[in-house]
This record gives structure tokens, sequence and C-alpha cells, in this order.
């Protein structure tokens, strides 16, 4: 599923469009025992209600594809009779109005899902009438097919926070009643995927509100699929990489992947600029390439390149997933910091070199106090220094300075061939 599937799918959720037909759900408490179930035509629901349930069907939509929103493929052998995704199509078909079937998908949830409190399954049906598009994308009348689909959320319930409140019952103001509050969902997924408007009963969209800890249980127990990393857990583990190779200096490993990720930034741009429509997967041979533009050493850039193929061995990531635009951002002002710095320090030798280079009475009267000053003044490479030596010529005592074909020379900023 794309960006416009998804979007094609949300724009429905609103009363005038709405047509989910039936909405069944089970609250579950901490200890793992169903409290309630409820079943309700969806379009009879008080409107309160309505919206209510209708804002949470809507957030299981949303988020980022790769990071909240993960699209998983069914294995072969959950296809099966007995398979997970057979037990969803026998679910789907029901129209959630075989109650056996619901025992099953609660029991199915209930015994998997890791969660510490309370909280409320929710699986809604729709029938989407899926109206043909012109080349022009504007709306014909004939149907392309009804997309039937099962949406799912698991909302976390806690109470209501505590504090003061109008007791009308006593006529003063007293600690307020704590309610158990459904919350939005944690989790959810959509079944079968709607990829380029049509159903894909081999695929599953899944949500996951924390980028950072999926519920993997979900993915691999629940729906029968291999768990699939958020892009934020990959730029959780690349940076980790990053560390490693460097021990504990801190700072240095976070100047080095601050410049790669400059590099990954710029690798988007130009792959941008070919309109390559295609994601772009980020390879271990991408990264050492990157690295060897950023100057990183040499043993820290294989031990980089190494682990990165190791942790990355099922499947590379996309190259949207690895970048850190606030790791990208810091480290352009990072950089500016450096230049600004290196810019002030050679300013300051300049001033200093002007300085030394005034006759005395200038000298004086430029700076008070100034200390003394010297008719010739060299900066070399540290070196270079050790190679100079004083010496007579023609009864003239110079400074007499090596140079080798390959060097130059710069008098008073000035280059100069000797």
């Amino acid at each position: 599923m794309n960006k416009k599937d998804i979007s094609e799918l949300k724009r429905r959720l609103k009363k005038e469009t709405c047509t989910i037909t039936r909405m069944c759900g089970c609250y579950v408490d901490s200890e793992r025992n169903r409290v309630v179930k409820l079943g309700e035509t969806f379009l009879n629901l008080d409107e309160e209600e309505f919206f209510k349930y209708l804002e949470i069907a809507k957030k299981t939509l949303s988020g980022t594809i790769g990071n909240q929103l993960l699209e998983l493929e069914f294995p072969l052998e959950e296809e099966a009779a007995g398979g997970k995704q057979q037990f969803l199509m026998a679910l789907r078909g029901s129209a959630l109005q075989n109650d056996d079937l619901l025992e099953r998908f609660y029991d199915l949830i209930i015994d998997s899902y890791d969660c510490a409190g309370n909280y409320l399954i929710l699986v809604f049906h729709d029938a989407y009438d899926v109206i043909t598009k012109a080349s022009d994308h504007s709306k014909l009348d004939e149907s392309e097919e009804v997309y039937e689909y099962l949406l799912c959320a698991i909302c976390p319930v806690g109470l209501s926070k505590p504090g003061l409140g109008y007791r009308a019952d006593e006529n003063r103001i007293g600690p307020r009643v704590r309610d158990w509050v459904v919350g939005l969902p944690e989790s959810g997924f959509v079944f079968p995927a709607f990829t380029d408007r049509s159903a894909d009963i081999h695929a599953v969209m899944t949500y996951h509100k924390n980028a950072k800890a999926p519920h993997t249980e979900l993915m691999e127990d629940i729906l029968g699929c291999a768990a699939r990393r958020t892009a934020t857990e990959q730029k959780i583990a690349f940076e980790s990489i990053v560390k490693k190779a460097f021990g504990g200096d801190e700072d240095t490993s976070k100047e080095i992947f601050y410049d790669i990720q400059q590099g990954l930034s710029d690798m988007a741009e130009e792959t941008g600029d070919e309109e390559n429509e295609d994601p772009v997967r980020v390879t271990p041979k991408d990264i050492g390439e990157i690295m060897a533009e950023s100057n990183v050493p040499e043993n820290a850039a294989a031990m980089i390149e190494d682990s990165y193929q190791k942790e990355f061995e099922d499947e590379a990531p996309f190259l949207e997933n690895l970048i850190d635009t606030k790791a990208v951002e810091a480290g352009s002002k990072l950089r500016q910091s450096k230049e600004l710095v290196q810019k002030v320090a050679s300013l300051q030798r300049q001033l200093e070199d002007t300085r030394m280079l005034l006759p005395a009475s200038e000298a004086e009267e430029a700076e008070p106090g100034a200390a003394k000053t010297y008719d010739v003044i060299l900066r070399v490479k540290p070196e270079k220094a050790a190679q100079i030596k004083s010496q007579y010529i023609g009864g003239q005592k110079c400074l007499v300075i090596p140079m080798d074909e390959n060097e130059h020379a710069a008098i008073n900023g000035v280059n100069t061939t000797v």
C-alpha cells in the first residue's frame, strides 16, 4: 500500500461516506479476562459514539509508511488450511456475524498480545465499492470491484487522571470520579491490504503507534508473518553500529555519524534527481563509499561496514529509513561552528603576524606594552621546522629551508615559486 491507497481509505471514514457495516469488540483486563463483549451495526450507533469509534478506525491508518505503518506478506504455510491468513479470510467472509470465529479471534489476541494493562479489541467490517478512475483521475460511474476488508484496532484502557470537580449531588467541590477511558490505538491492522486500489489477500498492513518498540507479537504470533523493523528501529541500530566502532569516544562517533548522515542525505538528493520511482536500498558497499568520502579511519570504516552487513543481512534498509533529518541538521551546525572557529584562529594568526612585523615604535603605539616585534616570521609544518638551519652565505647570515619538488611556499600570504 502506498500513500494514495491509504489516503483513499481514510477519506471514506467520514459520516457522509462511511460504509462500515458492523463493529465488534472485546474489553480485556490486565489479568487477560474478558470483561465485556460488544457487537453493533455501525451506522446505527449514536452520533457521539459513532464519531469516537470512527476516530479510532482512522488512527489505525495514520503514520509514515515504513515506520508506524508496516506492510507484511503472509508465508505460504499461513495461506494453507488452518493458517492465519485463511482464518482472517473466513472472518472477513462472515462479515463479523459468526460468534465462534470472533471468539477464536479474541483468544488469538489475548493469548499473544503483550500489554500490562487493560485494553479494548475492536474489529470493523467494511465493503468499499471501488469506483473506476479515468487516466485523468476523474471518477467514472462503473465499479471496478468491491473491496471487502477488516480493520482491527487494539486500544489501551486506563483510568482518567485524578482531580477535583463539582459534585452536584453534594453541591460542593470534591474529588472527581475516575473513569476507565479508551485511548487511541497502540496497534492494529487492515486485511487484506489495499494495493493499487484493489484487494491483496497475500498482504496485511499493520499499525504501530510506538515505532521504537512495535508489537512484534502482533506481526508474528497473531498474524503469522515475519516481523519487520520500523524505520526508527533501523536508525537506532545503525547509530549503535557507529558508536561501537569508536568504543567510548562519543564525541568522535557522533561527528562521524553526522558525516555519514550527510552522505546519505546527498545520496538521496542524487537519486531524487534521477526521478527513480523505486525506493533505494542502502547496501554495505554504499556505506563504505560514503565513509571513504568522509575520511573515516580505515579500521573503524571496516568495522562499521562489516557490522552493517551482519545487522541487515536479511534485507538492506531503504535509504529514506536511514536518514535522520535531525542528525543531518546537527551535523551541518557542527561543521559551520568548526569552520567559524578555524576562520577566527586564522584571523588571529594574521593579526599577530601583522603586529609583529610592525616597527617597534608603531607596535608600541598600536598596542602599548606589546611584545617584541620581529623582522622575519616563519610559519611551517612541525615536521619542516626541524629541517630549518642557519647558515652564512656570502658573509650574510641566512635561514635555509630545504624544499622538495612537490612543496610550495607563500610569503606574506602570496604564493611563490622557489
